[in-house]
């Protein structure tokens, strides 16, 4: 079964109304009782361990999770070739509801986990996240089949299988990744080896083994997901290496994309992004100040697709600085952002270029402003600082709740800029306008595989938005916004001669 969008509305208004309470045992009600019945934690086997796994022996598992990497390939290969010879579409879509409905009754426990281990964004966020993946990632319902009839016959073309698929997961959005990816993978007919960040392991195993008792228990192979309990650069290695690997899936940053896309396989990269956005003279000041507002602070800003930096046109800038700190933000001044600079930002060890300082990836605005001396209460979500074009924060992709500000003297200037900070990633960019020409100009320039128009830039990932949802963002290698058909390969079966045919 599914929800509806009123019922995750009231899933979300639920959770942070309970947070702002600080009543964790009432949001924990409220969210359980929006939903179908579904499986309990104890049912899991979480009971185990603080965070449900307890992997055994070398070549054996618990839930999918192995020892070694050899022994997870293994056993994935194998539930491949069951799920691929005796399970029917519709049973992959029958077991994908079953994740689904799995995963819904843990979301709370998992978001809790993941700001605990990784001491990364805001639970109240995740929430969101994880709504967004479990429901509005598509499974075999995209998978259609193209068919021709003629003279000379039929034609069909069909999604087939890679098999077993090596994915590489971020810190940034561990389990719903894991998530996200799993359900279009075996939407496809394929298994997953995961490789997970080591910041998120705990959780990302306590995920694993959740999808696997899900498919277990819906009838399906065991081991159609499968990970290793202790994830290592020497195990991405071995999973390129593998001959049983038919393709290398990347979720983060651009060297890992790069890496993969050295190893000769079938690769799909989901890299960085640096998504900048343009305020024009035409824009409603008031919406935009509010969703940039919404998507700067989203999760602290740790998801590749937030607005990083914004490219205002000076007769609409005063307005937007007042409307930014109406909805909450803190202006700091010229000296609290030299240092904000300093604390939160570094130049790369090799190469030209920033980078932003590991130690504040994440955290909230509340507690970066106090390193400034500004005692911010924890409600706010978002600094903002004015800046130049060539400062530091517009050109690395912070990841942190800090948002800086650029006047512009005209909207050719603003798109010049824009695109320079974007730096080539071509991944998300937005703009707040009336001006058609203007929208079609920047989109054209930017060359993202997210644009937005006059909303927060999560729209774009069905957040708030309209389109199906996933968090493997595949600029780089040109899959876009991902989905079970790319991770499928097209097959075509003929049948010649006029067969079939009846006019």
């Amino acid at each position: 079964m599914d929800i509806t969008s009123q019922e995750i509305e009231s899933i979300v208004r639920k959770v942070i109304s309970g947070i702002e309470q600080n009543n964790t045992q009432s949001a924990a009600s409220g969210f359980k009782s929006s939903v179908a019945p579904t499986p309990t934690v104890s049912q899991t086997q979480t009971a185990v361990s603080s965070y449900g796994y307890k992997p055994q022996s070398t070549g054996k598992s618990e839930l999918g999770v192995f020892e070694n990497v050899e022994a997870a390939i293994e056993a994935a290969y194998k539930a491949q070739r069951d799920w691929i010879t005796n399970y029917k579409v519709e049973d992959r879509q029958r077991i994908i509801e079953a994740i689904r409905r799995w995963s819904r009754s843990h979301i709370e426990e998992w978001c809790r986990k993941i700001v605990e281990e990784t001491g990364m964004g805001r639970y109240e966020d995740k929430v969101e996240k994880h709504l967004a993946v479990i429901n509005k990632t598509p499974g075999t319902e995209c998978l259609t089949t193209y068919a021709l009839s003629g003279d000379n016959g039929l034609m069909l073309e069909e999604y087939g299988p890679y098999g077993v698929i090596g994915a590489i997961t971020p810190t940034t959005n561990p389990t719903e990744t894991i998530i996200n990816n799993s359900i279009s993978m075996i939407a496809g007919g394929n298994s997953v080896v995961f490789n997970v960040h080591p910041r998120a392991k705990k959780v990302c195993a306590e995920c694993l083994q959740v999808i696997n008792k899900a498919i277990i228990d819906a009838g399906g192979p065991a081991n159609l997901v499968t990970m290793t309990k202790e994830p290592t650069m020497d195990n991405v290695d071995k999973l390129a290496a593998s001959p049983k690997i038919r393709m290398m899936v990347g979720t983060g940053g651009m060297g890992m994309v790069n890496a993969l896309l050295r190893s000769g396989k079938k690769c799909i990269g989901a890299g960085e992004g640096n998504p900048p956005v343009i305020v024009d003279e035409t824009a409603d000041v008031v919406l935009a100040g509010r969703k940039i507002y919404e998507g700067s602070s989203f999760d602290n800003n740790i998801v590749c697709f937030a607005e990083k930096e914004v490219f205002a046109v000076e007769s609409i800038y005063d307005g937007l600085i007042y409307e930014l700190k109406k909805n909450g933000a803190y202006l700091v001044n010229a000296q609290q952002a030299e240092q904000l600079t300093r604390l939160c930002v570094k130049k790369k060890k090799s190469g030209e270029g920033y980078e932003p300082n590991k130690d504040w990836v994440g955290k909230n605005a509340s507690e970066i402003l106090r390193q400034v001396g500004v005692q911010a209460p924890d409600s706010c979500r978002l600094v903002i600082m004015e800046t130049p074009a060539d400062h530091p924060f517009v050109l690395c992709e912070q990841l942190m709740p800090v948002l800086p500000i650029v006047k512009v003297s005209s909207f050719e200037e603003a798109v010049e800029l824009a695109v320079k900070s974007e730096k080539g990633n071509r991944h998300t960019a937005s703009m707040f306008s009336k001006n058609v020409d203007h929208m079609t100009t920047f989109a054209k320039s930017i060359e993202t595989t997210i644009f937005v128009k006059n909303s927060a830039t999560k729209a774009g990932l069905g957040i708030g938005g309209e389109g199906h949802c996933t968090m493997t963002i595949a600029g780089p290698t040109g899959e876009g916004i991902t989905d079970a058909r790319s991770y499928c390969r097209r097959r075509r079966c003929v049948l010649a001669e006029g067969g079939l045919r009846i006019v």
